[in-house]
């Protein structure tokens, strides 16, 4: 095993994409161990770990976000946020988080939500005269609630890779991100107040109106599609493709902005990124098939339970390996990776998998806004032009957020269950 992370962490040390240093690693621990009979076994691998049906829901839910996207959406949110809290101190701030809610519910996807808000909302709050660097650390740190709420990618392939009700998980991931939210939103008026940030202008009774209408059938999206999988209406994948439909049917007659050009547009950015995180999933059923062979995941968690049989330091352990991990692997990567591992673990110590799944997605996404590696980090760096050292520092209060939600999310069943059970009542 020790050939195989020492591989791995040369490729990605070099600059080699994540999907091709699975891959490679996998080649190399093949080679220098003299496991080349396996070699057969590897297409049948990629294939199998691509080869499902619910996997579907993907670029569906990725065409549903871009459509979106075509349609103007961003703009009509960031209008509707700023009619709901943006007439107080610090409020264009506040509309940045706000909107990222109501954005999540369109991508699933925090970099998608980086990019799109971030080049409305950090020239925006530029002008307004807030701090380049603060504003492109608050649109990172709250682009980290796309992946909380459906059609959340990240949900998506948990409940694929462990048979967990993507229904519920859905379900479950909307209590955390509610709490994230206002924790960020308590966060930027406490600064706001400190700082003297600006009163955003309130839009007039005409403007109010007009971004309600406008606005609001984009946050119909994620209620049709938990409404209609709990229901038993339509499965996951086919709830992706109703959305996508939804998604084209507002662009089209409610927006009016989508044109040929646009369309193909939307078609190829979802194509391209389909590919990359299938290849990802690809490559990372080839790293889990060299985990099973070395029985690395049964080792581990022996490991982990001959440490402590105490479920909270079980926890805490899980959670300190899960943030590690997050700093140097994309979260859809690092899923695939730790799933087989911590399956064990979970089953002994009596966790809810529902839970567990809303942790380990949060977990990682702070992964995605955490220094060295964090890619929402370099897209809002890019975005507002700033430099990476100056986004960085200015997240790790926000960072800290994260982190404390994340607690309460591991000890507080509650906080993500509450719902779940709710509605299945």
């Amino acid at each position: 095993m020790i050939f195989y992370l020492s591989g791995f962490a040369a490729f990605l040390l070099i600059g080699v994409p994540v999907a091709l240093a699975l891959g490679l690693a996998s080649l190399t621990y093949l080679f220098l161990t003299g496991n080349t009979h396996l070699l057969i076994a590897f297409p049948q691998r990629m294939i199998a770990g691509v080869d499902q049906f619910v996997l579907l829901t993907i670029p569906f839910f990725l065409l549903a976000g871009n459509f979106m996207n075509a349609g103007g959406i961003t703009e009509e949110i960031v209008k509707l946020a700023q009619t709901l809290v943006g007439r107080v101190r610090g409020g264009l701030a506040a509309v940045t988080v706000v909107a990222s809610m109501m954005f999540s519910g369109v991508s699933g996807a925090a970099t998608a939500e980086a990019s799109a808000l971030g080049s409305v909302l950090i020239p925006a709050m530029k002008r307004d005269g807030y701090d380049a660097r603060y504003a492109a650390a608050l649109v990172a740190t709250s682009s980290i609630l796309g992946p909380l709420v459906p059609p959340s990618l990240a949900l998506i392939l948990y409940g694929v890779l462990t048979g967990t009700s993507i229904g519920d998980l859905f379900i479950a991931g909307i209590g955390p991100a509610i709490v994230l939210c206002l924790a960020l939103i308590v966060y930027v008026l406490i600064k706001a107040q400190r700082e003297g940030h600006p009163v955003s202008p309130v839009l007039d009774r005409a403007a109010r109106r007009r971004s309600f209408i406008r606005g609001a059938p984009a946050l119909l999206l994620p209620v049709i599609i938990v409404g209609g999988i709990r229901s038993g209406v339509f499965t996951p994948t086919e709830a992706a493709a109703i959305a996508a439909l939804y998604a084209l049917l507002l662009s089209v007659f409610l927006y009016r902005t989508m044109g040929f050009g646009s369309f193909w547009t939307a078609l190829y950015e979802t194509a391209t990124l389909s590919a990359g995180i299938m290849l990802i999933v690809a490559m990372a059923s080839m790293t889990a098939f060299v985990l099973g062979f070395e029985n690395v995941p049964k080792h581990i968690a022996v490991a982990m339970m001959s440490m402590t049989t105490e479920p909270a330091l079980l926890l805490l352990l899980i959670n300190a390996l899960l943030l590690m991990l997050g700093l140097f692997l994309e979260p859809l990567a690092a899923l695939i990776l730790v799933m087989p591992i911590l399956s064990e673990v979970i089953r002994t110590i009596g966790l809810d998998p529902v839970q567990f799944g809303v942790m380990v997605v949060l977990n990682l996404m702070i992964g995605m806004i955490t220094p060295p590696v964090g890619l929402c980090l370099f897209i809002v760096s890019a975005i507002g032009r700033v430099p990476i050292e100056g986004v960085s520092r200015a997240a790790l209060p926000m960072i800290a957020i994260c982190v404390a939600v994340l607690v309460l999310v591991a000890f507080v069943p509650e906080v993500t269950l509450f719902l779940p059970s709710l509605v299945a009542e």
